[in-house]
Formats: C-alpha cells, structure tokens, sequence
C-alpha cells in the first residue's frame, strides 16, 4: 500500500494538463555587461501571482517552457547578484510562441569575485528559526566564530570554549546544517569569522530535525562561493593578548562547465593562558592553578559538485582535521591548617597528543518539473581518532619539611566512528501546502582504553565501549493561507544504546522507540506584525565524555569522570514569539517554557579512596523533574545614515534539582543533601555601529551577565566593554579590522559555595586583547551550488570541562 500511494503521488505530482491549445516560451539570459550566458538562473511562469512554471537556464543560458495554456502571463527571471527582471507575455490563437530574450544586469552592490557583507548585522525571525544576518560589525569581533558569538542574543560562551542557549549548554552545534565529531569548542575556534554568512537559532526544531538537545540547534552558515573561473577568498589576523595567536585560512573556487572544484584550508595556532584562585575557609587551604595550552590546528575541505542537468546534481567532498595540543597545568595548594601531613602540595601535569578527524560525504539531489520538488540521497563517514598522554609529578611537603614525592604517566586512547545515511523528500502539493517526509540511519561505534602509573589507582587499566543505533522515519504536513500558516509533524525513532567496560565487568543496555512531535501556528497580523506559536518534544542523551568512567581531568583536589548509567533527559517545549517589521529596523521579542523529566545534572562528592578527606569526585546523574520560563527580545534600529544600534535582552529561570555533600568538621566526614534552587540569568548586549565614510567605520560593544545562584555554587557577575573600527579599500575587496576586546579587563569566572565547604574562587584568561584582521577577495562571475539538507548531531557533547 506504501508503494501505491507513493507511485500515485509521483504521479500525480508531475503529470501536466494536456490542451488542446497551448504555446510556448522560450530564449535565453545572458550578462548586460558582456553578453556571456547565465546557467542556472531561475526563470518563473506566474498568473495572478501564482507560479504555474518554473525551469532553470541551461549551461547556454537557454530555457523553454513548453504545453502552457494560451493566457497572460507574468515572467520573472532571477539569478544571484543580478537584479531581478519581472515582464509580461501573451499566448493567444494567433500568436502561440514567444521568445523573450533577457540580459540581466548586475546588482550595484555585486563586486566579482567578492562575497558581499552588509554592513549591520540584522535579525529575522522565521517559521522554526531566528536567523542572524552577520555584518560586518560581528565579523570584526574577532578572529573566530567563538569570539563573535557572544555577540548573538541568547547565546553566551564560557572560559572553556563552551556555547549555551537560553542559559542551557544543552544545544546542538551545526556547520552548514551538518553535525561534526570534533568538539563544538574547538571547532569555533577553526572557523574564521569572516566566513560566516549567517547564525541560525533554532530554539524550537520541528520534528525534521534530529531531537537532541534541550534548548535547540545553533547552525551556522558559511559563505558559498558563487563566483565562476577561478577565484578565492583569504583571511589572517593575529590576536594580540599575554602571547600572540595566529589564525589564517584560504577558499578556493574553480568552476567549469557541469563540474565545480571546490576547497579550503585553514590553521589556528598559538598559546593560550588561564588562571585560578580557590579558597577554603573552614581549614584556610588556598589552591592556585596556572594553565598553559600551546594549540596548532588544521582543517581542510576539499570537493566537488557536478550538475549533470538541469534535475540532477551529484556532489563529494571529504573534510580533514589534525589538532595537536599541548596543555601544562600547575597547581599549588598551601595548607595553612596545622595538619601535619600537609604543609604544602606541588602538582605539575602536562597533557599531549593529536586529534585526527576524517569526514566523507556523498549526496545526490533531484529536481522535479514541479517548483520546490525535491528528493535528496546523503551519507556521510567520520572517524576521530584521539590520543592523550598525560604525566603528574606530585611533591607533597608536610610540616616537618619532609617531602614525597609521586610521579606516573597515563595515556588515553579514543576512537569514534559515526555513519549516516539520509533520504529527505520535498513535495508542493499545491501553492499553499507543503509536504516533507524522509528517514535517517546514524550509527556510531566509540573505543577507548585508559592505561595508569597511578600507585592509587583502582586498576591499572581499562576499556570503554559506547555504541548507539538511532534509526528514525519524520513527515511534517504545512499549509500557508492569506494571514494564517501552520505546520504539524512527527518523528519515530528507534534508540538502541550498548556500553561495555573491560570486557563485560559492567554493562548498560537501553533500547526504546518514541515519538516526537512538534507544531507551529503562525498568523500575520498585517505586513509589519506576526505572532508565532510552537511546540516540540525534545531529548537529551548522554554523551560518551558524560558517561565513559575515566578521568577528563584530574588535579590534587578534584577528578572529573563520567557516569555509565546515566538515562536521557526528555522535554517538552512550547514558545510564542512576536516580530514587528519597522521602517528602519525590526524587533522580535519571545516567551518560552519547558518542562524537563530526568534531567542530567553535575554532581559533586567526596572520594572515598582519599584518606585525607580533602579530594572530590565531579560527575553526572539524573534527577526527576524541573521545569523552566524565560523571555527574550532583540532591536534593530538605523537611528540614522551613519549611526546604528542593536540592543537585546535575555533572561531564563530555572528550578533545578540537584544533589550536594555538606561537611561535618566534627565528625570529619560528608553526608549528602537533596537541594532544590531556582536558578536565574539575566544577559544584556548592546552593539553601537558609526559610519565616518564609504570606507570607515567604527563599533562599540556591551555585555552584561548577571549572577546565578546554582545547586553546587553561586556564580558573579560577568561584564565587558569592546570598541573596534573597519576599513574597506580596493573596491571592496579588501577589509581591514581592529578590535579591542575587553577594554577596562573585568571579564572573569567568580563564584563562592558553602557545598560541601565554604570556598571561593575566581578564573581569568585572555579576555583583553587586540584583534587585526585582513581579508581579501578574489575572481568573478557566478555559479550554483547544491543546496544540502540540515543535519544535527544526536549525542550531548558537554564533557564538562575545567579550562
């Protein structure tokens, strides 16, 4: 039955109305400026506004519509950097061919070989998604995507590299709608800034996507180079702050006829600094951390797409990444509390080894005679390889002056290979309703063996197996009226998980089928006004770093491991957002609530193989229920030609359930306590755009985050001041920037805790530096790429983390 309605609904789709009467237009679309073909322009047959036809220009520039209905029509042609040409044709009895012949002409604003950036940054919001436009003032933010999107409503970055949305570091990460096995925080840091098109938020997925994580998707868009022949795209800049830090990539673009070469490279390098102040107040123990991470980077892409026809494109392209990183960690802890064993303990440790990840895709896209009818084919491969080597050197001095001294090495060894393969299918039934279905296999097979000198450890060694089968079938059903739009949708999906540690000493099995759902209700008030209702059901698995039982990281007083038995974390999100189109800008506000069952969440407690009493145990674990609200609202505004603002607010209140350990000096033990708080989070951003001419410009930037008063510790304020300027020559092929991040210094992590003893402390890295860019473009002409699905990732990469 599936076949037949399938096969009656392709055919139903494409089949034409034969007449008796009909006619034909044809010709062909060519450049005003030197009379050479465009292919692949779009060319669109309408009659009372409505699109009967539409049909693409070949590799002459050439386009035919054939069997149309003898009426009056209206013919719209477009294609990418060229203004649009809108005419009329007639078919009558007497006359049943016509042959219009367009030479479009350029956009002012369209330089060759230059991809054009606005000089704001704008905000729109869509039917499933807040889309950041990324202008020019963003992109002098600094040299990565990490340094710009603290600049994005809603969005906070935190010392360790780590992105949040809406004040939930539960948010899946995207690079052109495709999930990636390196690290969101590290793959920030390799994406230059000024290849950054645009930021899509989508806080409320539909059931297409992949239903992980809580608070959304962050996906961010890369320019495409849309140029023809040869030509490219370079950017360096260099980030000035304790040490230098170098940062340069270089795009690449060669097409001719059906075929489109295509690559990048880009390199990140230099040393990086953090510090950390702890205090313990009930036994005066203070604990100073230096760290110094010496990082060197590579990430290259290379491709191609052919278009075999008008219908049917076939790409590949396979992306290489190799980190090689360089972490020393000091700590220092003064015990200034007359126990006699401890006077004063020195740990220095270094970590070392590559990351290597291998990604290959193949896609393949038809394009049926209908408009915006589409079948799409992709799979893709990646396998991350990870090694880690580690040494601590331990000396221990007690208050007679006598020292010991512990010294051992550990290595890590990680291996995750994950495939993919998608089928996605787009079918307009009519010119108001829509229909989507498609299927999605991912499979992931993870490794890793941990092997320790350490005279304390339990075992000497062990291996870590995490193997997840997620098969999954959507369809979503929308229809678009005058002033009402809607969309209902649901995915099924089968999750089968499997861990393994030494060898069947402890497993952990899950296996489940579950239903997300998702609707959107959207009604325009009038052109200016539009109100948005969604829901959706989302889910939160462990990751491999939440749950593999071997040290992240490790300092005298604390040890980060993961938890294997921990459950996925499912919740329901309903949001209603406004948008109010302005003459000079826009605004968007929005209210959003979730409710959360089993959430994951931090742990903290004491380890009971440390006979001092003095050394923690961070981890994860589950709890029952909470539930979150929050708003936010967003400004754009050109006050006037020179001087613009983008002014946003976000807050988020959460009720979050957690467990603690409290401390009984008497007894000298600690015992656990289940502890409720509300925890709540206020952010303020304000950019400031001066134009003094064509070619200078200047910036001023704001960020304000308020306290959080969290299960385990309390976190401060957090606050910063950047001012930055842009000069443009050559035509616009060339960009110079300059930013001072962090003018006065204030940015910095401090919190206070009485769980489970009162401590204070405070982190500081690299937040005041100096940033020069130069970017520089490249070529001419135009072409057409393929347009991919959106892919999100399925596992929480939040690993935790310490620097």
């Amino acid at each position: 039955m599936k076949l037949k309605f399938l096969l009656f609904a392709l055919l139903g789709v494409i089949a034409t109305t034969q007449a008796q009467n009909t006619g034909t237009v044809s010709g062909k679309i060519t450049e005003k400026s030197n009379g050479m073909p465009i292919s692949y322009a779009t060319v669109s047959l309408k009659e009372n506004g409505k699109v009967v036809s539409g049909v693409n220009t070949d590799d002459n520039g050439d386009y035919s519509f054939k069997n149309i209905a003898l009426k009056s029509y209206t013919i719209e042609i477009q294609y990418i950097g060229f203004r649009k040409y809108i005419g009329s044709v007639l078919l009558s009895d007497t006359k049943k061919t016509a042959t219009i012949n367009i030479a479009l002409e350029e956009e002012a604003t369209q330089l060759k070989g230059v991809n054009v950036i606005a000089e704001r940054s704008t905000i729109e919001q869509k039917i499933d998604r807040k889309v950041v436009n990324v202008g020019k003032d963003l992109t002098t933010a600094g040299a990565s995507a990490s340094d710009i999107m603290n600049n994005i409503p809603s969005v906070n970055v935190d010392q360790d590299g780590k992105l949040s949305l809406r004040g939930n570091d539960n948010v899946r990460v995207l690079i052109d709608g495709r999930p990636s096995n390196i690290d969101p925080a590290q793959l920030l840091k390799q994406i230059p800034s000024t290849s950054i098109k645009k930021i899509e938020l989508i806080t409320n997925p539909s059931a297409k996507y992949n239903p992980e994580g809580m608070s959304g998707i962050i996906n961010i868009i890369l320019h495409k180079n849309a140029n023809t022949g040869f030509n490219g795209t370079y950017s360096g800049g260099i980030t000035f702050g304790k040490t230098a830090k170098y940062n340069q990539s270089l795009d690449l673009n060669y097409k001719t006829g059906k075929v489109n070469f295509f690559g990048n490279v880009g390199q990140n390098f230099g040393k990086y600094k953090n510090d950390g102040l702890v205090k313990r107040y009930d036994q005066d123990i203070t604990q100073k951390i230096d760290v110094l991470n010496d990082n060197d980077s590579y990430l290259y892409k290379i491709g191609m797409d052919y278009l075999i026809n008008d219908h049917n494109t076939l790409s590949i392209y396979t992306n290489q990444n190799k980190s090689t990183g360089k972490g020393y960690v000091d700590t220092n802890i003064d015990y200034n509390n007359d126990d006699p064993n401890f006077l004063n303990v020195f740990q220095k440790s270094r970590y070392w080894g590559p990351e290597t990840t291998g990604t290959y895709n193949l896609a393949y896209k038809h394009i049926f005679k209908k408009e915006g009818h589409t079948l799409d084919f992709e799979g893709n491969y990646s396998d991350t390889k990870e090694d880690q080597n580690a040494s601590f050197d331990t000396q221990t001095t007690a208050s007679d002056n006598s020292t010991n001294s512990v010294v051992y090495d550990d290595v890590i060894r990680a291996d995750r290979k994950l495939g993919t393969f998608n089928v996605d299918y787009v079918n307009p039934l009519n010119e108001k309703t829509t229909l989507e279905a498609g299927a999605e296999a991912r499979i992931t097979r993870t490794d890793n063996d941990y092997a320790t000198g350490n005279p304390l450890a339990a075992t000497p060694s062990s291996n870590y197996t995490y193997d997840t089968d997620i098969y999954s079938a959507y369809v979503t059903f929308g229809q678009k009226y005058k002033k009402f739009s809607y969309q209902v949708g649901a995915r099924f999906e089968s999750y089968k998980v499997q861990t393994n540690l030494n060898h069947g000493e402890s497993k952990f099995d899950d296996d489940y089928i579950t239903l997300y759902p998702s609707a959107y209700f959207t009604y325009n008030l009038n052109e200016k006004n539009t109100i948005q209702f969604s829901y959706s059901r989302r889910v939160d698995r462990p990751s491999l770093e939440q749950t593999k039982p071997i040290r992240e990281f490790s300092t005298p007083l604390l040890t980060s491991l993961g938890s294997p038995d921990l459950r996925p974390q499912f919740t329901n999100s309903v949001e209603v957002n406004y948008t109010k189109t302005l003459e000079k800008g826009s605004f968007t506000a929005g209210v959003f609530f979730r409710s959360i069952n089993d959430q994951i969440s931090r742990v903290l407690y004491p380890d009971n193989t440390d006979p001092s009493g003095n050394r923690q145990i961070l981890t994860f674990t589950n709890f029952d229920h909470n539930t979150s609200y929050g708003f936010e609202a967003s400004f754009n505004y050109k006050i006037t030609k020179w001087w613009d603002i983008s002014p946003s607010i976000d807050f988020s209140s959460i009720n979050q359930q957690g467990v603690v350990y409290v401390f009984d000096p008497k007894e000298n033990e600690s015992s656990p306590e289940n502890r409720t708080v509300t925890v709540a989070a206020f952010n303020g951003r304000m950019n400031s755009n001066f134009k003094a001419n064509k070619r200078l410009s200047f910036l001023l930037f704001g960020f304000f985050r308020s306290g959080v008063n969290g299960v385990q510790n309390n976190s401060h304020d957090m606050y910063k001041m950047d001012i930055g300027s842009r000069y443009t020559l050559l035509d616009n092929k060339m960009n110079i920037s300059v930013r001072f991040n962090d003018v006065f210094n204030t940015m910095k992590y401090a919190f206070d805790s009485v769980y489970p003893y009162p401590v204070t402390g405070q982190f500081k890295w690299e937040s005041q530096t100096v940033y020069v860019g130069l970017t520089y473009n490249f070529g001419g002409g135009k072409i057409k790429n393929l347009q991919r699905k959106q892919r999100d990732d399925n596992t929480n990469k939040d690993g935790g983390g310490m620097f």
